[in-house]
């Protein structure tokens, strides 16, 4: 992620005042929060698990991080699905949040905080927030009408629609006249443009900054923010008619969770370093509204945002996997929110399903997702390179060295030594732009560097002695670097690779880059063979 100006170790950290609080390194990273009425599917998994990646890589850099994800709860949307439940609004969400939950457990997201839009600290900040974009003149009544979608709980013109229906969710728009209160977001386009100016970086891809600038150029008209339509929603506290807007209340869950309304604080030391990670559908609220929102309270805008781009659904036996499990048509073509993480993890193992979502698409671009990717993917990288260097070192070691890890040979002249650091540079930088799948490409490289000298030396053929403990130990040490490299892609797979090497702790314990150093393994420990980690796949 970015933020103003060069940090330690050259990265860039958010921009601070002179004479405010002391330079920290921290990492303060969040998700979109996901609408509850939808269900997790495998587009939700991308966006959160390429963010718990990043969030692991900046904590083995020693960063202070704060990784957020959560849920949207309220608008129209929640209100009808409750009712016909039968069921308050508060009880659905209740119940319908487990969801996500549950599959951010299972594919083991690491977030520091899991908020909601129905907690009170959430309603105290939402009033604090517009209360002072009221006051300070940016908040006026009016009345709205227009053509509204339900799904999108957002107005589109005539012009916007994809014959008469929201482009987004392809329903039928409905036109709709209520009082309103509105936000004056015409008088920000110059601020915004001048923001954009003198931050060229603060949204990545440049492409994405440059849509978010087409949309200021474009001429920026006031938007409404309250409903009178419905209750289910934080109450407007200078119009008790009132509720805010399901948009303006969610965009404001990322101050909320760093204390904004209770902890000044706390805000001023998180805030600058706020890195959002969000889908190419939701651009306009992150980069134009939200910046705009920020400014008219007082607060400056969030100093970076990374769009990702959709995966699109593509070869055929997810039908036939997936929806076939059901009783439905297995020959239909399967849409993505209908794949539910579990379902994958339950067929390839979580780490296996983390793997391909970082791996095979480029965060940034649209990428494919399809079974038989995933398949190849994991039997070509998992199973087949990095489990299988696993298992034939512990397997070797234990019938040439008594069970017992060499040491590594010495750095100088060491083909091996030279990979890891190369790799070690390669991951980190690709890391740093935000672009997981190099990362793995240049740690992956390495597994492939061992395994090539592995086949060269044939140690399985030597007698035991020191030319075979020198090419072990190497091996045992390209081992215990990639543990760390990968980390944040396959946690466990890489901590279970850990501890069969008989270290103590966990990758995760580590720190970047002096814990990469070559020669970190001691040597004289006990290295477990164990069932394989990886087993190849069968479609």
């Amino acid at each position: 992620m970015v933020g103003a100006v060069r940090g330690q170790r050259g990265r860039k950290v958010a921009r601070r005042p002179a004479g405010t609080l002391p330079a920290v390194s921290r990492f303060y990273l969040t998700t979109p929060i996901y609408y509850v009425n939808d269900a997790p599917h495998i587009g939700t998994a991308y966006t959160t698990v390429n963010a718990d990646a990043l969030a692991r890589w900046h904590r083995l850099l020693g960063d202070q991080v704060f990784f957020l994800t959560g849920t949207d709860e309220h608008g129209a949307k929640i209100a009808e699905a409750a009712a016909a439940h039968d069921m308050a609004p508060q009880d659905w969400t209740d119940q319908t949040v487990k969801r996500f939950e549950e599959s951010w457990a299972l594919l083991e997201i690491s977030n520091d905080d899991f908020i909601r839009t129905t907690e009170p600290r959430h309603h105290k900040a939402v009033q604090h927030f517009l209360q002072a974009i009221y006051d300070a003149g940016y908040i006026y009544p009016g009345t709205y009408s227009g053509l509204y979608c339900v799904s999108c709980e957002d107005y589109y013109t005539e012009e916007q629609l994809v014959d008469g229906r929201c482009p987004i969710h392809g329903r039928p728009v409905v036109e709709m006249e209520e009082q309103n209160y509105f936000f004056k977001l015409s008088a920000f386009e110059q601020r915004l443009l001048d923001w954009y100016g003198a931050n060229p970086e603060c949204v990545r891809p440049l492409t994405k900054r440059n849509e978010a600038l087409g949309f200021i150029r474009g001429g920026l008209r006031d938007i409404s923010i309250t409903r009178t339509s419905f209750r289910w929603g934080v109450p407007v506290p200078w119009d008790d008619a009132h509720v805010f807007y399901v948009w303006y209340d969610a965009l404001i869950n990322y101050l909320t969770a760093v204390g904004y309304s209770e902890d000044d604080r706390r805000v001023a030391e998180w805030w600058p370093a706020a890195h959002h990670l969000i889908g190419k559908d939701i651009l306009k609220f992150h980069c134009v509204w939200w910046p705009a929102m920020c400014m008219a309270a007082g607060v400056d805008p969030a100093p970076s945002v990374f769009v990702h781009g959709f995966l699109l659904v593509g070869g055929e036996k997810l039908s036939k996997t997936l929806l076939g499990r059901s009783g439905t048509d297995g020959e239909r073509p399967v849409r993505l929110t209908e794949i539910a993480p579990a379902a994958l993890v339950d067929d390839f193992g979580v780490d296996a399903v983390r793997y391909h979502l970082l791996r095979d698409v480029p965060l940034g671009s649209d990428g494919d997702f399809s079974y038989e990717g995933i398949v190849a993917r994991y039997n070509a990288d998992l199973a087949n390179n990095l489990g299988n260097l696993a298992q034939r070192v512990a397997t070797v070691v234990g019938s040439k060295c008594g069970g017992v890890g060499p040491a590594p040979g010495p750095a100088e002249g060491n083909r091996l030594a030279e990979a890891a650091s190369v790799a070690l540079e390669a991951a980190s930088g690709a890391w740093e732009r935000v672009a997981p799948h190099e990362a793995l490409e240049a740690t992956w490289r390495l597994i492939g560097a061992a395994n090539a000298e592995l086949e060269a030396a044939e140690p399985w053929k030597a007698d035991p002695g020191p030319e075979v403990d020198r090419v072990l130990g190497n091996a045992l040490e390209v081992l215990r670097i990639v543990s760390l490299l990968a980390w944040p892609a396959v946690p466990s797979g890489v901590t279970e690779i850990w501890r069969r090497l008989g270290l103590s702790g966990g990758p995760g314990d580590c720190r970047l880059p002096a814990d990469a150093a070559w020669g970190g393994y001691p040597g004289g420990l006990r290295v477990e063979k164990g069932s394989p980690l990886f087993p190849r796949h069968r479609p």
